[in-house]
Parts: C-alpha cells; structure tokens; sequence
C-alpha cells in the first residue's frame, strides 16, 4: 500500500507535467548545465511517471482493483544467484531500460546480494519485463542477457547493464561483451536473431498474469520445490523494505 500511495502521489505531480513541460522547454537553453540532471534522465523519469498514470488510471476504470497482493511462481530453469536450498527467494521482474531498476541495482542490490543472498539465506531471480512502447531497448537487452548466459556471463553482463540503461544499443552490448571476454561474434548472432525474444515473450505475459505492470516489480515469499509462493513489490523499494519482507517470512507471519 504504501507503494501505491507513493506512486499516486507521482501519479497528481505528473498532472502538472503538460504545463511544466512547456515552461522547460522555453528554459531549457537557458538552464543548461545548471540542472542537476541530463535532459535524457529527466526524460526518462517523466517517462515512467506516464506509465505510472497509466496503470492508475487502468485500475481506476476497473474499480480501483490492484494487483494481487499473493502469487505463486514456477521458476525452474530460471536463472538464480545464491544457494538452491535458501529458505526465501526474491523474483524481481526488471526492464534494463528502466531509471528506477537502475537505482534499486545501484543502491540497493549490492547490499542485498552482500548480507543476504551470498550467505545463503535468500535466493534471488531474476525475469524479464521490458516496457518496449517506453523503452526501444529494453526487448534487446533482455535477450542479450539470454546471450550472455550462453557463455556463463548471464550476471556480469545483467550488473552492466543494470549500471548503464543509456547504452543498451547493440554496438554497446557487443563492446560490453568484448569486455567480460566473450566470443562477439557468437554473442552478436544471438542478439540479432532475437532467438530468446519468444522467451522474453513469455516472461511478459505471465509478469502480467500475476498483476507486475510496472517496473521493477518483486516477489519476495517462501522458496518452494517449484518457485516461490509470495508478495508482491512493487516499485523501487529501499533497503529496510526488503529487510521488513524477508523478518515477516522468517518470522512466519
């Protein structure tokens, strides 16, 4: 809930963009490198905070449904991080594209990855759900990380392009494989077959089936012989969140 509140209230500001958007444009020359932020990042964020309006106004017509707040998921065959046998596992559903999976990955992941997942108390996956009508990339990216994962460099390849979303084009993609050492031209094959986009594919549509229509959307609940049976997150959530989730699992809740 508190997510949602927080999306609602980025969801009121954005009524203001149409307005404020042209008042940018007739500053922008004269702004320039006083902003903090690139007129690309700032794009971008307008971007997502549309998709968020969206998804308010979709629920709004449905009678204020939200997505469910329990699902079940099969993952094997999946790519995970972390011991097999952990007793929580965490799904987060993520468009390489995305400014905001970017800042979970940049300020938060580490730290999960340090305290929870290497010492084997949570097993982290990690499924595809690229937003193409906002992010012309993000479809490639996802199968070049399938493309990566056929030369054992699935996590490294998905940690760059989690870092960079602004260099998601192929000749970026191929440079950054050259970068972990893989073999360019296997890697470039794959890419521009698209022979992981019916996997991407799949990815999505059962993103959507449990109710994951924003990016990054998480499933954190108890590990179980075919997935995971738990909650959803939805949104960028800082630290303590994840740290609240899994006590309450532990904790049997």
């Amino acid at each position: 809930m508190k997510t949602l509140l927080q999306y609602v209230a980025c969801a009121a500001l954005l009524l203001t963009l149409p307005l404020a958007a042209q008042d940018a444009k007739r500053e922008k020359k004269d702004a320039g490198k006083d902003q903090g932020i690139t007129r690309q990042q700032a794009d971008e964020i307008l971007n997502e905070l549309r998709q968020i309006r969206q998804l308010l106004e979709q629920q709004a017509e449905n009678g204020g449904k939200a997505a469910p707040a329990r699902t079940k998921l099969s993952l094997e065959g999946f790519q995970m991080l972390g011991s097999k046998d952990a007793p929580i596992t965490l799904v987060e559903f993520t468009d390489y594209q995305c400014p905001f999976c970017q800042r979970f990955h940049t300020t938060v992941y580490g730290e999960l990855k340090k305290n929870y997942i290497d010492t084997g108390k949570v097993r982290f996956f990690s499924r595809d759900l690229p937003i193409d009508s906002l992010h012309p990339n993000a479809i490639r990216a996802a199968q070049a990380a399938r493309c990566a994962a056929d030369q054992g460099q699935y996590w490294k390849m998905r940690d760059v392009m989690s870092a960079s979303p602004d260099k998601l084009d192929l000749e970026n993609l191929v440079a950054d494989a050259a970068g972990l050492h893989m073999d360019t031209k296997v890697f470039r094959t794959c890419v521009e077959s698209q022979k992981y986009k019916e996997a991407v594919q799949t990815d999505v549509l059962e993103a959507m089936k449990i109710g994951a229509e924003a990016t990054p959307t998480f499933v954190v609940g108890k590990s179980t012989p075919q997935g995971v049976d738990g909650e959803l997150l939805v949104g960028a959530q800082p630290y303590p969140e994840f740290v609240k989730a899994f006590a309450k699992i532990e904790g049997g809740k």
